[in-house]
Parts: C-alpha cells; structure tokens; sequence
C-alpha cells in the first residue's frame, strides 16, 4: 500500500533537524567566503548559527564536511535509480537518471553557490580536497556495489568500478568547467542544463546500446 500524505510528510523533528543543518551549511559558507577557510572555526559556525558546539557534532564531523551536506543523499539517488531501472534500461541509463532524480534535481548543491566554493576550496585546501577524494571513493564503491548486482551478466565488479568512475568523472569534469569563475556566474539553473547537455555527450555512445 502506498504512503498516505501524512506519513510522507517528514516529522517535525525531522523538519527542525533539516533546517539546523541548513542553518550551519549556510553559516559556514559565510564564513569561509568572508574569512577564510582556514580562520574559520566549527565554535564560529555553531556560533553564527545560534547552536551549540555539541550540537554541531550532531550534523556533521567536521567542518570541511559541511562543504558536502549532500553526498549521501545523491548516493541514494543512484541507488535508487538502479532498483527502479526497467527491463530495457542499461546501467548507463539509470546512472543518468540518478541526475533527475527529484531530491537531486530540486536541490542546488551541485549548481549552486556552494557548489562553487566547495570547488574553490578542495582546489586550494588540502583537508578539503582530501575529503571530497574520499567520499567520492567511498560512494563510487557503494554505486558500483549495487550496479554490479542490478547487472552480474554484463558487469563484472571490475566493469561496474569503471563505469561508475567514469559517470562520476563526467559529472565532476564538466562542473569543473562551468564553476571554474573564467565566466559570469551561471543561475543554477543554467548550470544543471549545461551539466545535462553535457553528460548526454559524454555518454552517447553507451545510451541505449544493445547489451548496456
């Protein structure tokens, strides 16, 4: 039986949780902008956003975590995407449909101005650019886990390692370049329409391929 409305609805808990959480994602970021990544402390951020230290911990481990508030919640996406895909789909197919699934398609962490900073700073911030090489690991291992079981015939655990690796590459190249500042800022928007034209591009050639 589906869910009714009510038990869809996110519980006010869960509503107070999500709204502390944006409050010190959108605090730090601030921060960072304003003085820097390395004068900024996690007492600053829970300051700034009117919580307490302990409170803080409840949300994230550290402060360059608060730079990747999504990663799991894509992850899921491309879980979910593979558990739904249907019986002409490919593992490409459904690896492109994690980018419009709803949660990520409604959000702008990948887009927006928090997409750029994060940019600039695993650039210029080696505990930043550490973090996000080891959730990106971690979550091309758990992608390609699932990819692999959804298609034992037509990937072994090595194929899907490399086809996850090279979607995720894809994503991260292409938003390398419309982040990167050698333009005028991009609307989100823009930037996911772009980011679309793009991956379609890239992965044409797998697309609907018999035996994909």
């Amino acid at each position: 039986m589906p869910p009714t409305p009510s038990e869809q609805r996110p519980s006010l808990r869960e509503r107070k949780r999500a709204r502390t959480r944006q409050a010190l994602v959108e605090a730090a970021a601030d921060l960072f902008t304003r003085n820097g990544y390395d004068a900024t402390t996690v007492a600053d951020i829970a300051a700034a956003a009117d919580i307490g230290t302990r409170t803080f911990f409840s949300h994230f481990t550290s402060k360059e975590e608060v730079l990747f508030p999504e990663v799991d919640q894509r992850v899921g996406a491309a879980i979910e995407a593979i558990a739904a895909r249907g019986p002409a789909d490919g593992p490409v197919d459904v690896l492109a449909r994690a980018l419009r699934h709803p949660a990520v398609a409604a959000s702008d962490d990948l887009v927006g101005p928090l997409a750029t900073l994060r940019l600039q700073l695993i650039r210029t911030v080696p505990a930043v650019r550490g973090r996000a090489l080891q959730l990106q690991q971690d979550a091309q291992r758990e992608i390609a886990r699932h990819l692999h079981a959804a298609y034992p015939e037509e990937l072994d655990e090595v194929g899907a390692a490399a086809l996850v690796g090279a979607f995720v590459g894809a994503v991260g190249g292409a938003l390398d370049a419309l982040l990167d500042g050698g333009e005028p800022a991009l609307a989100p928007d823009d930037v996911r329409e772009r980011l679309s034209r793009a991956i379609t591009v890239a992965l044409t050639p797998w697309l609907h391929r018999p035996g994909s």
